[in-house]
């Protein structure tokens, strides 16, 4: 039995609770078996690999509940002209890059396959623990259908293990939810709405009936108690959406006085994504890769976007941290949280969103989101103070190591972990 000391650091457990100082964190294998002050803990008479904290701080795993794996946007040029099994490689880089950001887990919103998520857990390649939705559902025109009216259509192939997600109609969704979980889907992904990036429709595009979300929802439900997931930007969607018991909005940027009374009374999770339309407007100035279409309906919501997401924390929604990652560089994850406290959240509060209630959301409470005993021992290590500073996680020098599973993935610290006997 391998036993890990975490020491020398002030612990924030993800809780939202007074931070400890001189904390310690006692794992056996991958599993966190003490927490709390150092003299306080109960060390095994054998052998403990000591993993000095150097001053810093001791955060558990952070959490982002919407990216995509395996893509990260680029001029519509160079995709064409890009082979196509050239995008798995990319996603090596893509999942590092997010580890390396202290993310330790994800629920990927669309376009990662199985394989990738398994070659993670058999450790062919690092990268995050994953929830995967296979391929979003969108109606044919919708924020999932890249045909232009050039008549050439950009959406990318299907292919074993990614199956299509076109459908329109009641018997047609319920088909394309039982495809994605034959495909391995642990959460089912709709387009419920339009969106910024989709070339022929606008956010506030209604998309699917609240029939066919019903139905998605039931089937989803019913054959495997999985969870469905809806890009929904404008308000009718999204009520659409919450009544259908859908079980979080994404983007959530025409939310209205009743879309939040329905979210509060069915407990629907807000993942806002402020970070997206940003960075839809720092690509449209920096290159030329961002069309002028995303460009221009990023200008249009993205004040809307920040005061309906302010008005739904204040009014209690719960929040849980997500970025879309892919429309962004990958790595850049933590910036999210400095938007956050943008629209009122507290540092802590926005830490907390980005472990304990994006564990929640995920419906891994048990396991991950906050340090404690019988959790995974997925834990970052930071050298500046986030509550102080949280601008300061946007800095990947800052994270000075990552644990996953009780394994260090990223070490930047000064010393080295030793072997001592107690």
């Amino acid at each position: 039995m391998t036993y890990i000391l975490v020491k020398n650091g002030t612990l924030i457990d993800g809780n939202g609770g007074q931070p400890i100082q001189n904390a310690a964190v006692l794992i056996k294998e991958n599993k966190i078996v003490q927490v709390g002050k150092l003299e306080d803990i109960n060390l095994p008479n054998e052998e403990v690999d000591v993993v000095d904290a150097e001053n810093g701080y001791i955060l558990p795993g952070l959490i982002d509940t919407h990216v995509h794996l395996m893509m990260e946007f680029t001029d519509i040029r160079k995709s064409l002209a890009t082979p196509f099994a050239y995008k798995f490689y990319q996603a090596i880089g893509y999942m590092k890059k997010t580890i390396d950001a202290g993310v330790t887990t994800v629920r990927d919103a669309g376009f990662t396959d199985l394989g990738v998520k398994q070659a993670v857990e058999d450790g062919l390649v690092l990268g995050p623990r994953m929830q995967v939705s296979i391929n979003p559902l969108t109606i044919t025109g919708g924020h999932g259908d890249n045909w232009t009216r050039s008549g050439i259509d950009t959406t990318s192939p299907s292919y074993p293990g990614m199956p299509s997600g076109f459908c329109d109609g009641p018997e047609q969704v319920r088909q394309k939810v039982r495809e994605m979980l034959r495909a391995g889907a642990d959460i089912i992904k709709v387009h419920a709405t339009g969106g910024v990036m989709s070339p022929t429709d606008h956010p506030e595009f209604t998309q699917f009936s609240q029939e066919e979300l019903r139905i998605i929802v039931e089937e989803a439900r019913f054959r495997r108690g999985i969870k469905v997931m809806a890009h929904a930007q404008g308000a009718e969607g999204i009520k659409n959406a919450v009544r259908a018991g859908i079980h979080s909005i994404e983007h959530g940027i025409y939310l209205d006085d009743e879309a939040i009374e329905l979210m509060l009374k069915h407990g629907t999770y807000l993942v806002p994504t402020l970070l997206a339309p940003v960075a839809v407007l720092e690509q449209g100035k920096n290159s030329d890769n961002m069309p002028e279409h995303a460009i221009q309906k990023s200008l249009e919501v993205i004040d809307i976007h920040h005061e309906s997401v302010s008005k739904s924390f204040k009014a209690g929604v719960k929040i849980a941290m997500g970025t879309d990652a892919g429309v962004m560089p990958h790595g850049s994850n933590l910036r999210e949280l400095n938007l956050m406290c943008s629209i009122g959240m507290s540092p802590m509060e926005s830490i907390v969103a980005t472990t304990k209630v994006a564990a929640e959301c995920l419906g891994w409470e048990d396991k991950l989101g906050t340090v404690e005993e019988g959790k995974l021992a997925d834990l970052v290590i930071t050298k500046v103070d986030p509550l102080a500073n949280i601008s300061s996680l946007e800095d990947q020098t800052n994270i000075v190591a990552v644990m996953k599973d009780g394994q260090i993935v990223k070490d930047l610290r000064v010393g080295t972990s030793n072997l001592v006997t107690q």
